[in-house]
């Protein structure tokens, strides 16, 4: 990449030089030798996805959550991305004449909006729900579920979508990244997560979970080694899974978005869903899949491959983590070094707990500097970021724009001495 160009903190993208084109190239290969792979691959594939890749899934997942109970592999099916299931996930279990409003844990992931407003739901059945030190306001939303429901439906009409025995229509979908949160990096405490479920079932609500930073945590102290641990909490999924008289019939209120974007390439366009074994049942039910069956079917006997020997493991625990944790170090102590003097700053709560991860740091900005202004003035500069507004769900009436002190910045897709660069170069911007 010329010097030149734009220094890139905006996208959220894994390292281009970290992908395993060797081994996906070898198993390729492997692939288009055996006959029963190669034609399984090139085949219309089965609903919930190829069939060795989720056992072998099942397997990872079950070994990195440890949750108190297994899942079976009837609660994992293969998506195409988290972006493309979340699609489906709309498609399936929501209506826009029943689902009445769907609740963003803001700050959070601005481009899954539009796949909101594709689903029918914006304006006032898009609605954004507040942050507090737990990464969630539970009492405000709590209270704008109750005001919601207080409010007449505004229409009378039939449901738009028809009824089906996979199917069920939920009252309303909460939206987050419990992990690492895209942008501010937070980790959702075990309590808010348990009353989170609590207040999806009290309310009929469906809770869609990008759990797709998850695998991607380190030591905040430099020195200690770094190494992929078990999860530290449970996923809320993992809260979710009821007894197995209940299994069979029920729902469930939660469902787990996997994605292989950020641990291999976003180009594969292979991720999974994990849920009840009918909530499954039911999102294999889409359309889209029941015409083509489960997406990225050759990729994913690729990517099967990738599970023999534990090379997936290997690859997060001896490349990618601590390639990102050393990102991470230095883009930290560039920012404190350039920035801090400056007033910006990070939050404490966040960079000093005993493990982070993802790919984001959330900046706040000093008083006096306008995020618009900055951004402007850093293009003239030659770095690129998000700013905090967009993180928030549009609210037109509104004048004090939600986040416009924060920036969002991602320490993973480039290379060292550019995200040095960058931060030299925003607090040009700044000056």
């Amino acid at each position: 990449m010329a010097e030149t160009t734009t220094i890139d903190l905006l996208s959220g993208w894994p390292a281009q030089s970290l992908f395993p084109t060797n081994e996906l190239s070898s198993a390729a290969v492997a692939v288009l030798k055996i006959p029963e792979t190669y034609r399984a691959g090139l085949n219309y594939g089965d609903d919930e996805g190829y069939l060795p890749l989720r056992q072998n899934l099942r397997k990872y997942l079950a070994n990195f959550y440890t949750p108190e109970r297994k899942a079976s592999v009837d609660r994992v099916c293969i998506t195409g991305g988290a972006s493309q299931n979340l699609a489906c996930i709309l498609q399936v279990f929501t209506d826009p004449l029943v689902t009445r409003t769907v609740w963003i844990i803001e700050p959070s992931y601005y481009l899954a909006f539009r796949i909101f407003e594709d689903a029918g739901f914006h304006g006032d059945k898009l609605r954004g729900v507040p942050p507090d030190e737990g990464g969630v306001d539970l009492g405000f939303l709590e209270t704008a579920m109750k005001q919601v429901e207080s409010t007449p439906a505004e229409t009378t009409q039939q449901p738009i979508k028809p009824c089906q025995p996979h199917r069920k229509i939920y009252r309303h979908i909460i939206y987050c990244v419990p992990t690492f949160s895209n942008p501010t990096g937070l980790i959702m405490p075990l309590s808010k997560r348990q009353e989170l479920l609590q207040l999806a079932r009290k309310h009929d609500a469906l809770l869609i979970c990008d759990d797709v930073y998850d695998f991607l945590r380190w030591p905040s102290r430099p020195g200690v080694e770094v190494k992929q641990a078990t999860a530290t909490l449970p996923r809320i999924v993992d809260l979710d899974i009821l007894d197995d008289e209940k299994d069979a019939t029920s729902f469930g209120n939660c469902v787990s978005n996997g994605s292989f974007s950020k641990i291999l390439g976003p180009g594969c366009r292979v991720g999974w869903g994990e849920s009840t074994p009918r909530f499954i049942h039911g999102l294999t039910q889409a359309g889209s899949t029941r015409s083509g069956g489960a997406p990225s079917q050759m990729m994913s006997t690729i990517i099967n491959e990738l599970f023999k020997e534990n090379f997936l493991e290997a690859h997060i625990e001896k490349t990618l983590i601590p390639e990102y944790a050393r990102r991470y170090a230095l883009f930290l102590a560039a920012i404190k070094h350039d920035l801090y003097p400056l007033g910006f700053r990070l939050d404490e709560s966040v960079i000093n707990r005993e493990t982070v991860g993802g790919f984001f740091m959330w900046l706040q900005l000093p008083d006096g500097i306008d995020c618009y202004q900055l951004a402007a003035r850093a293009a003239t500069h030659g770095v690129s970021f998000s700013i905090g507004p967009t993180t928030a769900v549009t609210r037109p009436l509104e004048v004090d724009l939600p986040f416009k002190n924060f920036i969002r910045l991602c320490f993973t897709f480039e290379e060292d001495h550019r995200l040095v660069e960058g931060v030299r170069r925003i607090a040009l911007a700044a000056g």
